[in-house]
This record gives structure tokens, sequence and C-alpha cells, in this order.
């Protein structure tokens, strides 16, 4: 299933989201254009051995600490961008109207740190190779924003693209469906596969599971995003 709109409209400009949107897509032409995919994933990625202080390779260019930031504004490939700053455009305007900018700031942030966190605490307790994969991608903080979405808006409708085998097909979905299913399909994938295909699937559940957390204490007083 692909989205491709909602039919919740908003009052404000999204700023917020619009400017997390550039700055991903100006980290990964840096990353495309300058120093290479490869390398940036060196310098920026977030490898779970170094953050829990394990004697692994060589000595991380960045503090491990800060790769917790900066590996939210990394990307492995066109699809995976593609992918992430098509859920971010169309779940987080309406939430960062809901929260207003410099708290939806603060959301998105705390929702990927979370998810980062939960990242690296499944590979601990799984090892292997996980351990010494670097950690890249929005998705995690994208993730909590799927789940304020979900909490706030579930009568929301989303326009989406559902392949059935050799067909094609547009259908409307209410958001807590289509979310819902969402979120059930990366727990699956976190219980049965972990960062298998090199999906980071518990980065997706700790962001979520953060995001309706944040979303529930966070989310404005006021009755008007409970009518949808």
């Amino acid at each position: 299933m692909i989205p491709l709109k909602d039919d919740l409209p908003t009052t404000r400009p999204a700023v917020v989201t619009v400017a997390l949107i550039a700055v991903n897509v100006a980290v990964f032409l840096w990353q495309e254009l300058g120093v290479g995919l490869e390398a940036s994933v060196r310098i920026g990625g977030l490898v779970p051995a170094q953050l829990l202080g394990y004697d692994f390779g060589p000595p991380a260019l960045l503090p491990p600490a800060a790769t917790v930031l900066t590996s939210m504004f990394l990307h492995g490939s066109f699809l995976h961008i593609g992918g992430n700053m098509l859920f971010l455009w169309i779940f987080g305007n309406n939430v960062e109207e809901a929260f207003g900018h410099l708290r939806f700031l603060a959301f998105y942030l705390v929702a990927g740190v979370a998810a980062a966190l939960a990242q690296t605490g499944a590979s601990a307790l799984t090892g292997g190779n996980e351990l010494i994969v670097p950690m890249v991608g929005a998705s995690g903080a994208i993730s909590g924003v799927l789940a304020a979405y979900w909490l706030m808006f579930p009568r929301a409708r989303v326009l989406t693209v559902i392949f059935i085998v050799i067909f094609v097909k547009l259908l409307y979905l209410p958001a807590w469906f289509f979310l819902g299913a969402w979120f059930v399909l990366q727990l699956l994938g976190a219980l049965l596969g972990g960062g298998a295909g090199g999906v980071a699937f518990m980065a997706h559940v700790g962001g979520f599971v953060a995001g309706l957390l944040l979303a529930f204490l966070w989310r404005p007083r006021r009755r008007s995003w409970a009518s949808w």
C-alpha cells in the first residue's frame, strides 16, 4: 500500500514539515553528489555497537551520541528518502498544525531519538551483525508522526495505491486502518525478522510507540482535532 494524499485540509502553512523535507533532501544531495553514500553513512550513521560503548572497528568520526541525531537526516537510496518524505509530506502537516510549529519539531526529534534507542536496544539483545550495521533514515521520527496522526485523526481518509498481483487499485482507506495496518506490519517485521533486509523495524515500532505516548501528552486539549 502506498499513500498518495489525505482528505484532511490544513489552514496554516506547514513550515516545519516543509523545512524537514528540504533539509533531508539537501543532506541526501550532499550524500550523493558530495562525499558519496557509503562515506556519508560512515560519518553520520548510528552504529549500535559504538553507541553502547563496545570496542568496535576504527574510532567513530563523530561522537556516537551525536549520530543519534545525524543518522535521522541520512538515507541509503532514492527509494529510501522518497518513501520517507512522501509519508512526512502527507501526514506531517496536520500533526504540525495540531501541535504548533515548535512543539511539532520537538516531537519529531524526540520520536526519532526514541526510535534510534529502540533499535539499538533490540540490536544489543539479538547481537550479531545488527550491532555493527550503521542505521540511517528519518523513518523512526516519521513513525512518531504517523502515530500522532492515527491518534488524533483516525477518521481522515487516505487515498492509497493497492497492488493486487498484477492489478493496481486506488482506494480511500480510513487513517485508523491504513496506519494501523502499517504498524502491524512493522511489529511483525520486528518480531520475525529484526533488521532483515536492511529495514530497522524496531526503530519504526519504537518511534510509533513513542509518538503515541507523546501525542497523548502533548495533543491540544481543544476538540477541533477530535471531529476527524
